[in-house]
């Protein structure tokens, strides 16, 4: 029962939508005001985003392992969950703001406008990130894909700069910049050996 479970595509997106019906839940009650709703929504966009990000490098290190294979069939869906999530971050964003002036009134600082540019790297990934648009766009589709990578650095950026504070985005990251490292290096080494 519990492999018929985990191997349905909406049990395991509603799996990605549990934290967000939990956040909604308590904005709707009046718990939480947009303000709140912040922090929880960008956390969840990185950690989704990352989670995607790194199985490449982790297939790479360690080799076909069934619960990698798993993961990486629903990869797509983690991006796009990491979309969605930072969709939800935005929309309190602006809902928290108020008003266009105040939006544009701190756009240029650092913590903002990396955000804005992390989302505009999101957009195409994410509308791509199905079987018609990989056809449609053959070799094209997976440097379309790697925008991520130039996101992912963006919204590191962002995360410090808005908090104020490495130490909680370095939590996140660290990983998949060790993850990364890794790859390349083994790689390089492959390279060198066949040299």
């Amino acid at each position: 029962m519990l492999r018929i479970i985990l191997n349905n595509k909406g049990a395991f997106w509603a799996l990605l939508c549990l934290p967000a019906l939990f956040i909604l839940q308590r904005y709707a009650s009046g718990e939480l005001i947009a303000m709140d709703m912040l922090h929880p929504t960008g956390e969840w966009s990185a950690r989704f985003m990352i989670a995607a990000m790194a199985l490449s490098p982790l297939l790479s290190l360690l080799g076909p392992r069934p619960w990698l294979i798993w993961l990486i069939q629903r990869r797509r869906a983690l991006g796009v969950a990491a979309f969605v999530y930072a969709v939800l971050h935005l929309v309190f964003y602006i809902i928290d703001m108020g008003n266009l002036d105040d939006i544009l009134a701190e756009f240029l600082a650092l913590g903002i406008w990396t955000g804005w540019a992390a989302m505009l790297l999101f957009v195409p990934v994410a509308m791509t990130s199905n079987d018609a648009s990989m056809r449609a766009l053959k070799a094209g589709w997976k440097r379309l894909q790697r925008l991520v990578y130039p996101a992912a650095v963006l919204v590191l950026i962002h995360w410090i700069f808005i908090h104020n504070s490495l130490a909680p985005a370095l939590v996140h990251f660290i990983p998949l910049l060790l993850l990364v490292a890794a790859r390349f290096l083994r790689h390089r080494r492959l390279i060198l050996k066949g040299a």
